[in-house]
């Protein structure tokens, strides 16, 4: 390759191959939501899914708290088996669920297309249970694409939709 003069970059003869990797890799590049977002997607998603369930949990299924707090195990799973259930289908639908949609992210795989596949989505819901009761959603504070454990063991990522 020749070498690039200064002069003729100048001149505006041709363009700076640096610049032009650059460009490149700035266009490729996703946003990645801050931690702040991601913390009021998921309270969002609290509230929207999880609450209507554990309501009904508690008082359809279990006849109240005192029923809920003899069987807490078994209640749990009540409750969490409809939550993952759920963020599948809105998951693999639309990539969102709808406190994602509510602060405009989504879920990608690390190619940056959209998830598919029923079982993928579900090892991610399972892990992120896993990941939210282990303290594993802390690595969003380490890592520049702010990842979760779970998200770096099923090959996904959340990002900005733009």
């Amino acid at each position: 390759m020749a070498k690039v003069r200064f002069r003729d970059v100048k001149q505006g003869k041709i363009q700076d191959t640096n610049e032009l990797k650059n460009n490149k890799s700035k266009q490729k590049a996703p946003k990645y939501p801050s931690a702040g977002v991601r913390i009021k997607a998921f309270i969002t998603d609290s509230f929207m899914i999880l609450m209507p369930i554990m309501y009904a949990v508690f008082y359809l299924v279990m006849g109240g708290r005192e029923g809920f707090a003899e069987n807490k195990l078994l209640g749990w799973l009540y409750i969490l088996i409809p939550y993952v259930v759920i963020s599948m289908i809105f998951i693999v639908k639309t990539g969102q669920t709808p406190g994602m949609k509510a602060y405009g992210i989504k879920v990608v795989d690390k190619e940056g297309k959209p998830v598919t596949g029923i079982a993928r989505v579900m090892i991610r819901q399972i892990l992120g249970i896993i990941d939210f009761l282990l303290f594993g959603w802390l690595l969003i504070y380490f890592r520049k694409d702010r990842r979760t454990l779970h998200e770096i063991l099923t090959n996904t990522m959340l990002v900005e939709d733009n």
